[in-house]
This record gives structure tokens, C-alpha cells and sequence, in this order.
């Protein structure tokens, strides 16, 4: 188990994926001093010499901000048009933080139909790999504007997981508003025990991801399990811990045991289906 965190310390390709509950307040407006903490962060791994992509919510957070509107929208129209005001605003927001640390963002917004086809999905790669040739930070999210199906059932968890197997990444960390896997829904069950390593997604573990994440966001444990049955599948560790504390992320990529670690080395995946 312990050899399996030490291999953290060689990991040099890296997808990050926050949520929008990790990068707002309780009152839904952006919460600036998480993004400053996260553009530093960010920016002093890749000064370090490993190449990293943030996989970032937010978009449709911000244009319910940004349009002032009192509650989350609920139809798909409403969704999209603030994700239109959004996304431009947090990149915008994005491209200041990290400015400030001397970092280049680029924007790449996704839909699930250019990763399944074999054509596009090369291109995306090959564009991944040219921005991280000039040592830029790639900014990715799903094109919220125009995949309607994507913002009624998509999240950014599998998104995360399908563009590090696309970039063949070295490791997937998805930040959450937990600590890691349980056993059981913590909020739920004082009994609940994290997991800190997870050798094989067992139907036991698929039962256990059962609830939902917060109001704000779209994704729960149930995603993030489908995020590692894609990022595992494909050979790639992945990492759920903790967005309250971003400076984990040195210790997680320094073999410490914080959160919970998929193994991607030939992990066994079990299904009852």
C-alpha cells in the first residue's frame, strides 16, 4: 500500500478536477481566495517540471452571478445562457490569477463526442500536447452552451477521467467536498471509514458511491466511481481528496496518505452487470 503512494512522487502528467462547490461560498458567488490558492499551487508544479491541466467547473456559477439571478436555473435554456456569461467570466477571472504567477492558461472546452471519435479525439490530443510543449496550463470544461444532454446528465468527473485518457496522464486527482471514499455516506453514517486505497472497484464499492454531492454542482461519489472505472481502466491512478485543503496537493504528490488512491496498474474492475 505504501509503495503505491511512493509512486505519486514520479507522476509527471496530471489532470486536477475542481467543482463548483470547491470554488464557491456558501452564498454561490466565487470564492477568489480558492482560486488565488489554486493558480499558485498550480503554477508551482509546473515550475517544478510536471505538466498540468485543470479540469474546472464554475462556468454556469458564475453566469447566475454574473445575470444576478436569485436561484439556480432549472430549465436547459437557462442553464446555457449562463453558462454563455460564465465561461468567458471564468476564464477571465482564471487568466488574472494566474497572471499573477507568470502562468499561460488556454481555454478548451469539450463534448463528449469529440473524445469517442477517433479523428477528433487525436486532434484534441495533439492540441493538449502543444500547449503543454510551450509550458502552458490547460483550462478544460464541457461546453455547457451547446450540449444539452451533457448539462442534464454530464458532469466533470468523467469529463476529468476521459481527458486523462485521452493526454495519457500519469494521474487523475478530482477535488471534492470530501475527504475521500467511504465506506459509507459520512454526512449520513457516523460509522463510515475512509478508504485510502482502493485496489479493485468491487460491486461493494459501487454500492457504497450511492448519494449526491451539493446544490451547486451536479456530481456525487457515484461519478466519481464512473470517473475510475474509465481513468483505471485505462491505467492511470487516480486521487479523491479534499478541495478545503489545496496545499494537500503537495503532500498527496509527496506519497502522503490523504484521501483515497484507485490504483490504475492493473486494477481489477468487478461489475455485477
Amino acid at each position: 500500500m505504501e509503495h503505491s503512494r511512493i509512486n505519486l512522487k514520479t507522476k509527471k502528467r496530471i489532470v486536477i478536477k475542481i467543482g463548483s462547490s470547491s470554488l464557491t461560498h456558501e452564498t454561490g458567488r466565487l470564492n477568489l481566495r480558492k482560486i488565488d490558492d489554486l493558480a499558485r499551487i498550480l503554477t508551482d508544479f509546473k515550475n517544478q517540471g510536471k505538466e498540468i491541466i485543470l479540469v474546472s467547473s464554475g462556468a454556469i456559477a458564475v453566469g447566475i452571478e454574473r445575470l444576478q439571478l436569485k436561484d439556480r436555473p432549472k430549465t436547459i435554456e437557462m442553464k446555457q445562457a449562463a453558462a454563455a456569461v460564465g465561461q468567458g467570466a471564468l476564464m477571465q477571472i482564471y487568466e488574472k490569477f494566474f497572471g499573477e504567477y507568470n502562468q499561460q492558461v488556454a481555454q478548451i472546452l469539450l463534448t463528449k463526442d469529440v473524445v469517442d471519435h477517433p479523428i477528433r479525439k487525436r486532434n484534441t490530443e495533439n492540441t493538449f500536447c502543444a500547449l503543454l510543449s510551450m509550458g502552458v496550463i490547460p483550462i478544460v470544461n464541457e461546453n455547457d452552451t451547446v450540449a444539452t444532454e451533457e448539462i442534464e446528465f454530464g458532469d466533470n468527473d468523467t469529463l476529468s477521467a476521459m481527458v486523462a485518457e485521452v493526454i495519457k496522464a500519469d494521474l487523475l486527482i478530482l477535488l471534492s467536498d470530501i475527504d475521500g471514499f467511504y465506506t459509507a455516506d459520512p454526512r449520513l453514517d457516523s460509522t463510515a471509514q475512509l478508504i485510502s486505497v482502493i485496489e479493485r472497484i468491487t460491486p461493494e464499492i459501487e454500492r457504497a458511491a450511492g448519494g449526491v454531492g451539493s446544490n451547486i454542482g451536479t456530481g456525487g461519489m457515484a461519478t466519481k466511481i464512473s470517473a475510475a472505472q474509465i481513468a483505471c481502466g485505462a491505467g492511470i491512478d487516480m486521487v479523491i481528496a479534499n478541495a478545503a485543503h489545496l496545499e494537500d496537493l503537495y503532500k498527496i504528490l509527496e506519497g502522503e496518505a490523504i484521501g483515497s488512491l484507485f490504483l490504475g496498474q492493473n486494477i481489477g474492475i468487478a461489475s455485477e452487470h
